[in-house]
């Protein structure tokens, strides 16, 4: 049997609840699909920052480098800043490990109405391609005299050639695989430098794919035209502000953020790649047993492509799609009363008899 060396951080808030409902369900579908997710659970966090003063272990990286991928519940915590949460371990981990690429798909599902009018879900389905390493999100800067009138703050973007191409070749490379369109996020007439890098570089790097039909459009309109006009996008690619920005607005657009996945890949695999949902931590609910465990579950499908198991993550996402578009449990974001433990044990079930077939056939 296969089996995939799993790094499981649940973190705080409704973390646990969704990452756990999340590894069941994809352990049902390695059952179904003959391998083994072996899962080691680290109790990093907020909690772990409160009690200790870090939010992991200083050999935390050395500890995860020997997986085959890291899944995460959420981070943050009410009476910790959220910048001592991010800084603290989510983008370690993301630049040790040269996750640079951060993938947001987007789908409207059949069964959840999008807040738009007359959307249906052939109108949304793109993938937002977010450099996760470099950009606005830089550690270069300050503050200078702090408490005064004279106060001020600086905070440097980075854009480096090597950091743009290599995400605007993944973005190229997928959008060949999906409709052939591919569309960059920019601000080149505000922001002097870095945007006009960046739309220099798309140019370059859209030379070697002739065969897309390739535009930039400001960040700005392309935040206007995902609302009225979705279905004009496939891929995007955007630096780490306007992706991180920009896939949070085209999630709502698809009916809801708590739904929405992501995954930080090393594209080569020389570092584990890390996977978790865009919802956040959520206190206010934490600990009820109603959060939406579909964006931990969407998360985890992308990395079980991640790891070569394309037809087990082809499975989940069918469970998925059949529940929602079936009328099956849906948790109160999505205007149900299921429980995260009722919606878990249909997909389970759902995946479950799948295995059932295949044995018999």
């Amino acid at each position: 049997m296969r089996r995939h060396e799993i790094a499981a951080i649940s973190g705080d808030g409704i973390g646990p609840e969704v990452t756990s409902a999340a590894l069941e369900v994809l352990k049902a579908a390695g059952r179904a699909h003959g391998f083994e997710l072996r899962v080691t659970e680290h109790p990093w966090g907020c909690d772990h920052f409160v009690e200790t003063g870090a939010m992991m272990p200083v050999d935390a990286l050395d500890t995860l480098r020997s997986s085959d991928a890291v899944f995460l519940g959420a981070v943050g915590r009410p009476d910790v800043p959220d910048h001592v949460s991010l800084w603290g371990l989510l983008i370690p981990i993301r630049r040790t490990f040269r996750q640079y690429v951060n993938l947001r798909p987007i789908r409207l599902w059949p069964g959840i109405p999008s807040p738009l009018r007359d959307v249906e879900p052939a109108d949304v389905d793109m993938v937002i391609v977010r450099e996760n390493n470099e950009g606005e999100y830089s550690e270069i800067g300050g503050r200078l005299h702090q408490g005064t009138e004279d106060e001020l703050a600086v905070q440097e973007s980075v854009f480096t050639r090597r950091g743009t191409d290599r995400v605007m070749t993944y973005a190229c490379e997928l959008a060949a695989t999906r409709s052939g369109r591919i569309c960059s996020a920019t601000k080149s007439n505000g922001i002097i430098h870095t945007m006009p890098f960046w739309d220099e570089r798309f140019a370059q790097i859209t030379t070697a794919h002739p065969r897309l039909e390739c535009e930039q459009v400001l960040i700005d309109a392309l935040a206007a035209m995902v609302v009225l006009d979705p279905g004009r996008f496939d891929v995007i690619v955007a630096s780490n502000l306007f992706g991180d920005i920009l896939s949070d607005l085209a999630a709502a657009v698809a009916g809801s953020i708590g739904i929405a996945p992501s995954a930080n890949l090393n594209p080569e695999r020389e570092f584990p790649s890390m996977f978790e949902p865009v919802h956040g931590s959520a206190p206010d609910i934490a600990g009820q047993g109603i959060a939406n465990p579909i964006g931990a579950i969407w998360s985890g499908a992308l990395m079980l492509e991640h790891l070569g198991e394309e037809e087990a993550a082809g499975a989940v996402l069918t469970a998925v799609g059949e529940m929602l578009a079936g009328g099956g449990p849906r948790t109160r974001d999505l205007g149900g009363t299921a429980t995260t433990r009722e919606l878990t044990a249909a997909l389970t079930s759902s995946l479950g008899a799948t295995a059932t077939e295949t044995s018999a056939s």
